[in-house]
């Protein structure tokens, strides 16, 4: 497996160039006193070295060892408890963290990077850190000051990590049916008992806590999701001068043996009259633990990006170092028996497709952060609601698209290792394992796209469509001469998309099945318009610099190859969105 480098001169360049980030920390009082372009660009280098250097070199040997499991004991593999540490002891569990409880407060734009930085050295090792920060984000925003000062500062020093427990064996999506019960006590705190199952970092041995964010339903709750109350509940209890006291009555009952992410512990939770302490309001739990979901999802989508990464920078060292067959005759080299695999078409085609999902999902996992940053801290309150509704409408995007496109990518590196790519000691397959589950954890992305057009497209009346299209608008009135066939197909897309909309849109009422039916061409279509829109950006900041370095003149060139080689795809997403609902659904039962 070729060593991991982080993408560092990209990162840059979409942060400082294209979205001017530290513009905005200017005007965010919060901000512009810890957070410039060159304390941001030392950060990510330090993250580089981090990642590149502790995290990365153990990845194979801990997908080829995996978690084990013996008397509700997880032992994580060999090197994650000490590399934990030194993770933990470096500041990194705690990013984003509030400094009010000891976390950096670094803005999710900076983050996001981070992120993807985990993801590519280890998704696996990313997780323990991952959950623990959505949690302190739920926490932060939703539970009771003598809580937050309580767990906090310990999860954001990383001596605690956290999870969240959703699901049961009978519920899947379907939280509204949860059994697991939390009944109050005298003392104010309540026991919960049930089964979770799917927990990410539910046990294991990296910290001397675990702090469980877990959704229950009270004994008058009503029906439904209406009745999810949110609960923290602590591996072990935790005295009043924060000492740790007796064993809290939750343990795992089983991991997980996945396909992939072998290194994560994915356990099945057993609560048996736990004790735990109310996370918000009574019966709000679902509202308070999408706080931490909806964060959760952009990070999902960051895994996709982060795998993909690493699957193209496996797949460029062997294209270019793998000989096999003759290019054509201007490219062949008369001093060797064969030519390396980057001069044959089909690779070029793979390598390139890879290289424009990457550098346009970086572009885009940057744009929702640079949005979530402006929904928190813009000084106008206008600025802060038009940021939220882009994250709304994008949040769902850039969990299922980036994940979708991630797979497809390590797919493609894995390809281009022909025999090898399916070898295990040659690190491609393990990409293409570790990525698969980002499409269905933190909501499957067909849950994605009916939460895009039904609840965000529909639910708006389309409103919510606005901002992203007005961005476009400003785009393409920036393209001088050079660019005019993409701005063209750009507007044509954007253009299509609207329609697309208002049809939809026109038959809500009098098709139920209209949403369900088309909502996953329809978030594909938004995905590779938002793209497409990223790339024209891209394009032109990348034509405008006066730099003599090869970075740019790639950058205009793989923008080209995208809307000549991947934006034509939504024709065919166009057609099937035309066609309605009543295909699928003019089988019955037993036509299937």
């Amino acid at each position: 497996m070729s060593d991991y480098k982080a993408s560092l001169q990209d990162m840059n360049f979409v942060l400082h160039e294209v979205f001017n980030v530290a513009g905005d920390w200017a005007t965010m009082p919060e901000l512009q006193d810890m957070m410039d372009a060159d304390t941001a660009s030392a950060i990510l280098e330090e993250a580089a070295k981090m990642t590149e250097g502790l995290i990365a070199p153990n990845a194979r040997n801990a997908d080829e060892q995996g978690v084990s499991y013996k008397d509700t004991v997880v032992t994580t593999p060999d090197g994650y408890k000490e590399a934990f540490k030194q993770l933990a002891e470096g500041g990194w569990v705690g990013v984003t963290a509030n400094p009010e409880f000891g976390g950096m407060g670094l803005p999710k734009v900076i983050s996001a990077q981070y992120e993807e930085m985990m993801c590519a050295a280890d998704i696996s090792f990313s997780l323990y850190s991952g959950l623990t920060a959505g949690a302190i984000i739920a926490l932060d925003s939703h539970a009771s000051d003598e809580l937050k000062e309580q767990y906090i500062p310990r999860m954001a020093s990383g001596e605690w990590t956290g999870t969240m427990c959703l699901t049961e064996p009978h519920a899947g999506t379907d939280l509204g049916i949860i059994r697991t019960k939390a009944d109050p006590q005298a003392d104010g705190s309540f026991a919960l008992t049930g089964t979770k199952i799917f927990i990410t970092g539910g046990e294991h041995d990296l910290t001397d806590n675990i702090i469980h964010l877990v959704l229950a339903k009270l004994p008058d709750a009503p029906a439904g999701s209406k009745g999810i109350s949110l609960f923290l509940v602590p591996k072990f209890l935790v005295n009043d001068d924060g000492s740790l006291g007796e064993r809290n009555a939750v343990a795992a009952g089983s991991v997980e043996h996945k396909m992939g992410i072998h290194g994560s512990a994915t356990c099945v939770m057993n609560f048996d009259g736990a004790q735990g302490w109310l996370v918000g309001e009574p019966n709000r739990g679902l509202a308070a633990m999408f706080t931490m979901m909806n964060y959760e999802r952009l990070g999902v989508g960051i895994q996709g990006l982060g795998a993909a990464a690493r699957s193209y920078g496996i797949a460029l060292d062997y294209a270019k170092d793998r000989r096999q067959g003759r290019g054509a005759k201007a490219t062949q080299d008369p001093n060797a028996a064969a030519d390396p695999l980057i001069v044959h078409g089909d690779i070029r085609r793979m390598l390139l497709t890879m290289k424009s999902f990457i550098e346009g999902g970086r572009a885009f996992s940057s744009y929702v952060g640079q949005q979530l940053d402006r929904a928190k801290y813009a000084p106008e309150q206008s600025e802060r609601e038009a940021a939220d509704n882009l994250v709304a409408l994008l949040t769902p995007v850039a969990k299922a698209f980036m994940t979708d496109t991630g797979l497809e990518v390590t797919i493609h590196g894995q390809q281009i290792l022909g025999g090898h790519g399916y070898v295990r000691e040659w690190g491609q397959e393990q990409w293409v394992r570790d990525c698969r589950i980002a499409q269905i954890y933190e909501g499957t992305n067909g849950i994605q796209a009916l939460d895009l057009l039904g609840r965000k497209v529909a639910g708006s009346r389309g409103e919510l469509l606005k901002p992203l299209l007005a961005d476009i608008e400003k785009t393409l009135a920036e393209a001088g001469d050079g660019w005019q066939q993409e701005a063209t197909q750009l507007r044509d897309a954007a253009t299509a998309v609207q329609a697309i909309t208002a049809k939809i849109l026109g038959q809500v009422g009098e098709d139920e099945n209209i949403i369900n039916s088309l909502a996953v061409e329809y978030l594909q279509l938004i995905g590779y318009v938002s793209y497409a829109y990223l790339w024209l950006r891209m394009a032109l900041v990348a034509e405008a610099s006066d730099s003599t370095d090869n970075f740019y003149a790639a950058k205009a060139k793989t923008a080209r190859f995208y809307f000549a080689k991947i934006l034509p795809r939504i024709h065919g997403l166009i057609g099937a969105l035309e066609t309605g609902s009543e295909n699928l659904f003019a089988h019955d039962e037993n036509d299937f």
